[in-house]
């Protein structure tokens, strides 16, 4: 039986680099467009339509947001079920354009930027009572070791009914499509970092077993298209 490598978290270069500066524009620019080619705004849509009902003025919580543009993509698709929603974008770095708001608005939702590390705002926003947000991730958890990781899914607990993590798997095949992001028009920024993004994508219920309440809560995490892992923590009624 073939043995799987271990989860193996690096920094990414987009992490570390100026967000105003043309490499990290170009990566966030390649990014929508994998973001697209893994059909992860169609996956999240169609998650959300499911497992979330429709009333109106949900808030929904984006952890590591980037430019905001995938929860974008998103409120574009599912703006007639969701109307006068609440997208809150949570990143610590400033990289969402006023223009994109404005988009928000446009699709129907209100949206605004919390410039935060995600761990830091979950501890701010973890108040008694608060538990009807729907909490949100793309290509995000992957970048976090068990322990932190935890933690984060036990403050995303406290204050929300649905949490959604949409991330890399960690696969033969998703491996041979990250070498072949170079025809798809990916620069080395995105290229590299989608190297390190596989070796700490997941697999299994490794995200499951970090959840904090199994009892109260209903578990989903399975493989997602060719590429992807999805994660569904939906709280019980």
């Amino acid at each position: 039986m073939t043995v799987k490598p271990h989860r193996i978290v690096l920094p990414e270069l987009l992490d570390v680099l100026p967000p105003e500066g043309a490499a990290a524009r170009r990566s966030r620019r390649e990014l929508r467009r994998v973001n697209a080619w893994m059909h992860h705004p169609q996956i999240m849509s169609r998650v959300l339509r499911e497992n979330a009902g429709a009333p109106a003025g949900r808030r929904i919580i984006e952890l590591g947001a980037g430019d905001g543009h995938f929860l974008l993509s998103v409120a574009r698709r599912v703006n007639g079920h969701w109307p006068g929603a609440e997208a809150v974008l949570v990143d610590r770095l400033n990289a969402v354009a006023p223009e994109t708001l404005a988009a928000f608005r446009q699709a129907g939702w209100r949206a605004r930027l919390e410039i935060s590390e995600a761990l830091g705002w979950l501890q701010q926003a973890d108040a008694p009572g608060r538990t009807n947000d729907v909490v949100v991730s793309n290509l995000f958890f992957h970048q976090f070791e068990a322990a932190p990781l935890a933690e984060m899914l036990r403050l995303a607990a406290g204050t929300s009914r649905l949490v959604i993590a949409l991330e890399p798997r960690r696969s033969w095949l998703a491996r041979v499509a990250g070498r072949l992001l170079w025809a798809i028009g990916c620069g080395p920024v995105t290229r590299n970092d989608a190297h390190i993004s596989i070796r700490a994508g997941f697999d299994g219920r490794e995200i499951s077993e970090l959840w904090p309440d199994k009892k109260s809560w209903q578990l989903t995490e399975r493989p997602a298209g060719p590429f992807s892992h999805l994660f569904i923590a939906r709280r019980k009624e």
